[in-house]
């Protein structure tokens, strides 16, 4: 399962969560500091990158355009990093089901 967190996730969650997600990275680390939606959109798609971001713009392509790539839209408010790494962590099942569904495109998480 390949997760691809999003310009406005922190890039110390691919450190965080290597243990459970060691196919993580994040746009940073891929020189997309600067990329546009469509861009990392685009990018994921063609690579087989699942989004994880907070960003409701990812939401709203996954319900306009379908997988893919798949979207996982972390929809909590303000939280520390740690805390968005606990939240991934716990729905560790829930995550590896929706990866796995031929059908599913947008996992709500919050």
């Amino acid at each position: 399962m390949r997760l691809l967190f999003d310009q406005n996730l922190s890039p110390r969650l691919v450190r965080l969560l290597s243990d459970v997600y060691p196919d993580c990275t994040h746009t940073h680390l891929l020189g997309m500091d600067e990329a546009e939606d469509a861009e990392i959109w685009d990018f994921a798609a063609a690579e087989g990158w699942t989004v994880v971001s907070k960003d409701a713009d990812f939401a709203q392509r996954s319900m306009r355009f379908g997988p893919p790539p798949k979207v996982i839209w972390i929809r909590v408010g303000n939280c520390s990093v740690t805390d968005s790494a606990a939240l991934l962590r716990e729905r560790y099942i829930l995550i590896r089901r929706f990866h796995e569904s031929g059908e599913a495109a947008l996992l709500k998480l919050g």
